[in-house]
Parts: C-alpha cells; structure tokens; sequence
C-alpha cells in the first residue's frame, strides 16, 4: 500500500477519534470554579455580612463565631462573654473576580481598626476587629493590608492578625439579617427585620464613625 493510500486511510479514522473527543467533552460536566475565603471580625457580623454581600466577585458571607474555646458556642454565650469568640464572617470569594489583597483593604475601611474594645456602640470582647490567616501567605497579605491602612489613615491600628481556627456558623435567624421580612419587636418599636436592621446600624454610629475616619474610602457606610 502506499503513503497516499496510507494517508487516506488514516484520515477517516483520526476524524472520528476527533469527533468522540469533542462529545465526551461536551458531556462532561463543567469543572466547578476555584473559590477562596477569608475568615474576619469586625464588630455586629450583620453589618459585615451585608457590606461584603454587595461586593462583585463575593459568592456569599456566613455569619459566625471564630476564635475562642467553647465549642459550638451560641450566640448568647458568645455575647455574655467568657467563651474567647469573636462574632465573625466567612467570606466566599472568587478569586479570579476579587482578590484577597482587596477584600482585606476593603475590611479596614469599613471599620474602626484603632478601637481595641468592641466596635461602635457595641462593647466587649467578642465585638473586637481580627483578621484570622491559615498559612505564611495569608499571614502575609494581612500583615501588608494592615501597614497599608495604618499608613493612609495615620493612626495605630489595633485589630489583630490571628491564626485561624474553627468557624462556627450562628444561628440561623443571624444570616441575612439584614434583609430579613420578619416582623420583630425591638426597642425602636415593632419593625420589619430589614428595618430594625437599618435603624440599629444608624443608631450605633457606625456609618457615622468609618466616614469620621476614612472619608471618602469608606466604600460601605451608608449600605
């Protein structure tokens, strides 16, 4: 046989592997998205958890408790103290939309990172700004956001870089509080949830203070 009879032959045979290689593809499921987190406290966990729900390239935002020694703690044994929890969230990112390094930057700006003693009208241990890392480079990133906000704010920033360790959801009246349709007694009077919401963060300053701070780099006050 020769090389052109050869060639020939072949071409059939290599069009129809193509074609079974482009249908096993097509019907193989599409590879799920790399996702990242970042795990931080910065006050009332509503008010982080609606800031970050606004930022494109966040896939969700948990509310949580992160930091002590209790396990599965709740939310009034964190609140009463003495369980070493810091109310926190758990930031699911796309890393290809956001990076970490903005997420961080945009964490300091939307609170008051000078305060050691809660954040706001909120006082208390388990009211404090941390950011919790799991690697030298978490570690990293953290560490260089930081000396870039205190650098632009030109104040000591207080808010501590922690090693992370156990993330545990609250409960589930605390997610998505802050668009919840509930109706709700509170000391403002019988409210929907999403409108105590707004008149609690009013009430507590602290749109008022991250503005006092960062001016025109405080990209959540007023959500």
């Amino acid at each position: 046989m020769t090389r052109t009879a050869n060639l020939g032959f072949l071409k059939p045979v290599l069009l129809s592997a193509l074609i079974v290689l482009a249908l096993l593809l097509r019907a193989a499921p599409a590879a799920a998205a790399e996702t990242d987190t970042l795990t931080v406290a910065g006050g009332c966990f509503w008010c982080v958890e609606a800031d970050f729900e606004s930022v494109p390239g966040v896939i969700g935002v948990v509310s949580g408790y992160t930091g002590g020694t209790t396990a599965n703690p709740t939310y009034d044994q964190v609140t009463r103290g003495g369980t070493g929890h810091y109310e926190a969230v758990q930031i699911t990112f796309d890393p290809a939309n956001i990076s970490r390094e903005s997420l961080l930057n945009m964490f300091f700006r939307s609170i008051d990172p000078t305060d050691a003693g809660g954040q706001f009208c909120d006082r208390g241990d388990s009211y404090r700004t941390a950011i919790f890392v799991s690697d030298t480079g978490e570690k990293a990133l953290a560490e260089q956001a930081k000396a870039d906000a205190q650098t632009a704010l030109g104040q000591s920033i207080v808010t501590p870089i922690l090693s992370q360790e156990t993330f545990y959801p609250a409960e589930a009246y605390h997610q998505d509080y802050y668009k919840g349709t509930k109706l709700i007694l509170t000391r403002f009077g019988p409210k929907r949830q999403h409108s105590a919401y707004k008149a609690y963060r009013n009430a507590c300053g602290r749109d008022a203070r991250v503005k006092q701070l960062w001016g025109s780099e405080a990209l959540f006050a007023g959500s």
